[in-house]
């Protein structure tokens, strides 16, 4: 029986019908024995032991290596939309046939965006751990509408954000590296380059894949651009953002506070949560149980699909 190897790290947990499509397929489904993130690594360990026709893949670093190891290998299906984590140049060398499934998760990802805004401006997470300390303490928060809300990456994501964002009186500008001057206008958003929205933005949301090479797109000198008092939400690549300068910008009161939902390396531990103004989740992004679901079926048919093709 042709196996299919999972690498996401709940498949199939809420609901078992994109398992079955793989079976009713004739497929056999071996999934992540870790139940986190694979390094490259313990990756290149399971393919060589399950030897896949497909994989079902999460984040983990799906590189030249690992695919050049992987014989018999015909599909990589990524659960979710971002590709960076896969070397689809090396694939197609290959005849390695790559997949995302680029819209599922894009409402999930807005939601929780929007929410951990609210989360910031309003002092929910923080009035929730002083309440449960016992202190009866009122933190004056701040109102969404008329805030300056930035948007880097216009993509469907962030395009989603805007348009939220937009209904709930924020004003909002954006960045692209490919804009969409007709969306924008017809939209209501005003497009701005890179340092033009740092400058202007109080509060800051982050929707695009990690940046090629090893610079981070948010760095020291980014951070130190914003307004005082600006918050900012990341809840696309953890590799955007200089987590070091971050903190500085966080611990200096340079930055109100940040929600983060992605990190350079998982799970965190890091200094960040030593913070009281930082809202931190641990990757939860398309963790909507209906999002969720019908991402991996989306992906599970893509893999079915692919490999009849």
């Amino acid at each position: 029986m042709n196996k299919i190897l999972i690498t996401t790290t709940s498949f199939g947990k809420d609901d078992p019908s994109p398992l079955d499509l793989l079976k009713n397929e004739g497929y056999q489904a071996v999934t992540n024995p870790h139940k986190r993130k694979l390094t490259e690594d313990e990756l290149l360990e399971l393919l060589l032991e399950v030897r896949p026709v497909g994989i079902i893949a999460g984040v983990e670093p799906i590189t030249a290596r690992v695919l050049q190891q992987a014989a018999g290998l015909k599909v990589v299906s990524r659960c979710g939309v971002g590709m960076e984590n896969v070397d689809v140049k090396a694939a197609e060398g290959l005849g390695i046939t790559v997949i995302n499934t680029p819209d599922a998760p894009t409402r999930a990802v807005a939601e929780l965006t929007v929410g951990l805004v609210m989360d910031l401006l309003r002092r929910i997470s923080s009035s929730d751990r002083e309440l449960k300390k016992g202190n009866w303490t009122k933190h004056m928060g701040r109102l969404l509408h008329g805030r300056k809300a930035g948007i880097v990456g216009l993509g469907r994501i962030g395009r989603r954000v805007a348009t939220m964002l937009l209904a709930l009186g924020a004003q909002v500008a954006g960045t692209d590296i490919q804009p969409d001057h007709a969306w924008a206008d017809k939209a209501g958003v005003l497009l701005l380059d890179l340092p033009g929205l740092l400058r202007q933005s109080e509060i800051l949301c982050i929707h695009l894949s990690a940046p090629a090479g090893s610079g981070y797109l948010i760095g020291r000198d980014e951070l130190e651009t914003m307004p005082k008092g600006a918050f900012l939400v990341n809840t696309s690549r953890g590799e955007v953002i200089d987590q070091d300068a971050l903190y500085s910008a966080l611990k200096s009161g340079h930055l109100a506070g940040a929600a983060l939902d992605v990190f350079d390396r998982e799970p965190y531990t890091g200094p960040l949560t030593e913070l009281d103004n930082v809202v931190l989740t641990p990757h939860i992004g398309s963790y909507a149980r209906e999002a969720r679901v019908e991402m991996e079926r989306q992906a599970a048919k893509n893999l079915i699909e692919a490999l009849k093709g």
